[in-house]
């Protein structure tokens, strides 16, 4: 047989890696091609004589997660704010070690100024006022915290629920929504205060009763228009519950909103409980902020010159109003996309000559003639 016409075998060569072009997110979030990698290809033939080129399992970038939060821990104010707040939490934490004794306890003669013995002197039935201040850290602070999570609660579940389902639901929730927007707030507190046994309870359910409509309010207003997107609607299509879709797609996208809800409850809370015990509406019996400006004013303080009964609660509770407020300046600057942009721009045009027109949109800069 003659074997010199015939073909010499094509060896079947192994293709070779490829460099392949990714998009990695920047550490901002954006998507660009930043970077090459090299990966291994599959090389098929289809019958049709075509090459087809299949790159291998891709891997997936790495979601930012929460980039906010990390932008917020890096803000001069969201830290000074942190800072003043989490000082309070742990003096009430450990309060039995910063002033042990009992804080009713009479230990002196009343109305003692502050010395080495008592530091912010005594008050005018003989107490210790050191002790009462840092004995009244843990329940001003458990009111207010306890209130604003109840409130931050039940404004999201009302908001959010009347801003997805609409119809009947969204009517019945908004009228409910408007009747406590329209009742005088300190009014119907003092009732309920006043007509209810007196105890850290019943002030709790008082503000979270009367103070959780503004947020629900806020909370269907975003609910509204995040229904509208198409990660919504891609969620209806693959069968996922309404309380799924509302819990686990929207909420997501509205948790700068709900801390800056839950901050603002909780200022109020202290503020409100506070005013309350300094009106007699509370429990005088128990040791808060509120019953230490209570027993003050009940003992005379200001016609007899005892400003060490009154300033140290008094300057508690507008410290750590201060620290609450810094937070939620601090949220708003890193969520709001206005504020945020007007930051940057302020961060590039810096040094140099351009007069900045403040505006209620986003702001202009011109340079002068």
């Amino acid at each position: 047989m003659d074997t010199h016409n015939n073909p010499a075998p094509i060896e079947q060569q192994t293709p070779s890696p490829e460099t392949v072009d990714i998009a990695i997110p920047s550490p901002e979030g954006s998507t660009g091609l930043s970077s090459r990698q090299e990966l291994p290809v599959e090389v098929e033939g289809t019958p049709a004589g075509q090459i087809v080129v299949t790159p291998a399992t891709l891997p997936v970038p790495t979601r930012q997660r929460l980039i906010w939060l990390r932008t917020l821990l890096k803000n001069p104010k969201a830290l000074v704010g942190i800072a003043i707040v989490s000082i309070f939490i742990l003096v009430a934490v450990f309060a039995p070690v910063i002033a042990p004794g009992d804080p009713t306890e009479f230990v002196d003669s009343p109305n003692l100024p502050p010395s080495a013995t008592h530091l912010f002197g005594t008050e005018g039935q003989g107490k210790d006022v050191f002790r009462q201040t840092v004995w009244g850290a843990r329940t001003s602070l458990f009111i207010g915290f306890v209130t604003g999570l109840i409130i931050t609660v039940v404004s999201t579940i009302i908001g959010m629920s009347a801003g997805y389902f609409r119809g009947r639901i969204d009517d019945v929730l908004t009228l409910l929504t408007n009747l406590f927007l329209v009742m005088p707030g300190l009014p119907l507190l003092i009732i309920l205060s006043a007509f209810l046994a007196p105890g850290t309870g019943t002030i709790i359910g008082a503000l979270a009763f009367t103070g959780w409509a503004f947020g629900a309010r806020v909370k269907r207003a975003q609910t509204l228009s995040l229904r509208e997107k198409d990660f919504v609607a891609g969620a209806r299509v693959g069968g996922e519950s309404s309380f799924k879709i509302i819990f686990s797609e929207i909420m997501p996208n509205m948790i700068s909103i709900i801390m800056g809800s839950f901050i603002s409850a909780t200022t109020y809370a202290i503020s409100a409980s506070t005013a309350l015990a300094f009106i007699g509406l509370g429990n005088v019996s128990e040791v808060n902020w509120g019953t230490n400006l209570y027993w003050s004013q009940n003992n005379g303080a200001i016609l007899q010159g005892a400003w060490w009964t009154f300033v140290p609660s008094g300057l508690c509770v507008a410290l750590v109003a201060f620290g609450l407020s810094f937070i939620n300046y601090a949220l708003d600057e890193v969520t709001n996309p206005r504020l945020r942009a007007e930051k940057e721009l302020n961060n590039v045009l810096k040094g140099k000559n351009f007069r900045k027109t403040r505006t209620r949109a986003t702001p202009v800069y011109r340079q002068p003639r």
